[in-house]
């Protein structure tokens, strides 16, 4: 090659308007130091993805190594797959957290922070830009499948549902919505697909659920198994094509995707007979419970929800997380399944079921979300990466407390809601979509007792003053607004007001009907306006 081809060659890599230019963006943000980048994979590897299922940690490092001693230039940077690229940029975007300690400066954990949010944009764009060069890959899939737990775990939930939306899209031009027996693919590889396939699976359904939004796998076009209870990684094609499946009383770091799977199912059947186009009867709710009481009993006894085995936990390290994880998403369905039946009220008490199962996943999963908050960083990354941290059944222990304020269990709740609230004030790393849903569940415990201490005094005093009864961020946020809009100002339409005065706001959003609505899914917590209005016209209406 000429010296001027040569110049020519490098120039249209490096031209602004060439599609090259993207790659050598990327590249740009990787530290230039390869020690500082070994050490952030190997803290991801030994600390989140055992516990997660992301990838291979050997070939993964062999691949980093082979990228890593790449001679860039010329013809080289078309070489680049930006498929892996993306799956190390969210790689990185995680691990970047973890080697900042809790006990770090603030200056230090927001560099950290920084840091994290351009590995994270780095990969997002990865994402977007490597179809114009490759064609799909388990890498992309993989980066796409990461990306979305980066999102859950900072609590975008609502941007969760579109990258894994993209990832399914990739997974889907691959063929993984068939099995790989009918691709004729190796064990090995049909197991891996299948595993891979399942974390997409749960994701996609229950974010689905969460938000109210359709799901981007419908089941009658799939043709693909649930994962089987055996661990192939680190075995040969050979050897894996011998291997047996194991009892599901034995544990393998496959049992939570053939568990998770079937609940993944149950939820998706939720979400088309009873959150669907047409108004679902009460004997479809409690069919469905059914299923998921079904689905809980035959848990084996290391993944029981009611009294667990934990007698295996030390030598099978991932079994509590796994523990967590599925426990968590089974409160998750319950709750949604009931919570529009939660408010009804019948004098023979048809709703009895609802109100019960409302209460017990509830409490359940709000005393794993207490236990949790006393670990460290990387525990409590490997804790958010579930498919729970999207919702907060604090929400609904709020509810239940604001409906029954004077009720026997009314107190015990506000005494766990406000060590929950404390906990994750504390938490170093808490951001602004979780600050915000401790202020939701605040508003609950402060518009409770407020409740509760009005109807407790003689009926010739005055009750409390509506400021007395606000949370302080409420008052601040109305501060220096006198023209706030009545529809807001509802503490003193609440604690003033009788049956023959209603409440001063407008009544084309009466709340307790909207709650039982099957299309209603939670605001998001950053709403706070929205839940002030909701939270006080349910307790108006008690």
């Amino acid at each position: 090659m000429s010296l001027l081809s040569s110049k020519d060659s490098l120039q249209s890599f490096r031209n602004d308007s060439g599609p090259f230019s993207q790659v050598w963006d990327l590249l740009g943000l990787l530290p230039r130091n390869k020690v500082t980048v070994d050490q952030l994979i190997e803290r991801f590897l030994t600390e989140i993805n055992w516990a997660i299922d992301t990838v291979h940690p050997e070939t993964f490092r062999q691949q980093f190594a082979e990228f890593w001693g790449r001679k860039f230039g010329f013809d080289e940077i078309a070489g680049v797959d930006l498929r892996w690229l993306a799956l190390l940029f969210i790689i990185l975007a995680f691990s970047v957290l973890l080697d900042s300690p809790t006990t770090s400066s603030p200056e230090k954990r927001k560099e950290s922070e920084e840091a994290s949010l351009r590995f994270y944009w780095a990969a997002r764009r990865a994402i977007v830009i490597s179809p114009s060069f490759h064609g799909e890959s388990l890498d992309l899939v993989r980066a796409g499948l990461m990306v979305t737990r980066y999102l859950l775990y900072t609590r975008q939930v609502a941007e969760s549902w579109l990258t894994i939306s993209f990832a399914m899209r990739m997974a889907q031009a691959q063929g993984m919505h068939i099995d790989g027996e009918k691709w004729g693919l190796s064990k090995k590889a049909t197991e891996t697909r299948r595993r891979l396939w399942s974390n997409l699976y749960m994701l996609d359904k229950t974010i689905a659920l969460a938000l109210g939004r359709p799901y981007a796998i419908s089941d009658h076009m799939c043709l693909i198994k649930a994962p089987e209870n055996v661990w192939l990684d680190g075995l040969t094609d050979e050897q894996s094509s011998t291997a047996k499946a194991h009892a599901i009383s034995y544990p393998t770091r496959s049992t939570v995707s053939l568990l998770g799977t079937t609940l993944a199912k149950i939820a998706g059947e939720i979400q088309d007979r009873c959150f669907g186009l047409y108004p679902a009867s009460y004997d479809m709710v409690v069919e469905m419970d059914n299923k998921l009481v079904a689905w809980k009993q035959q848990l084996p006894a290391y993944f029981s929800v009611d009294d667990p085995e934990l007698s295996l936990d030390d030598s099978h390290t991932f079994l509590p997380w796994h523990r967590l994880y599925l426990h968590s998403a089974f409160h998750f369905a319950r709750i949604t399944l009931h919570r529009p039946h939660l408010l009804r009220e019948s004098i023979t008490n048809r709703f009895g079921l609802s109100h019960e199962a409302c209460i017990s996943s509830a409490s359940s999963d709000l005393k794993i979300r207490l236990q949790s908050l006393n670990y460290g960083t990387a525990e409590n990354m490997r804790w958010t990466l579930g498919t729970h941290n999207m919702f907060n059944s604090a929400f609904i222990l709020g509810i239940i407390a604001v409906r029954r304020p004077n009720a026997p269990q009314t107190a015990a709740i506000l005494n766990d809601l406000e060590e929950y609230c404390e906990r994750l004030r504390k938490d170093v790393w808490l951001n602004e979509f979780g600050l915000a849903e401790v202020k939701v569940v605040e508003l609950c415990i402060i518009r409770t007792r407020g409740f509760a201490l009005a109807t407790e005094q003689p009926s010739d005093k005055t009750p409390i003053s509506p400021p007395e009864v606000l949370p302080d961020f409420i008052i601040q946020q109305r501060g220096g607004n006198s023209d706030m809009s009545t529809t807001m100002n509802i503490a003193g339409a609440e604690m003033a007001g009788s049956p023959s005065q209603p409440p001063v706001y407008s009544p084309d959003m009466m709340w307790p009907a909207v709650w039982e609505d099957q299309n209603f899914a939670f605001p998001q917590a950053a709403d706070l306006e929205t839940w002030e209005q909701m939270i006080s016209e349910i307790a108006y209406h008690t």
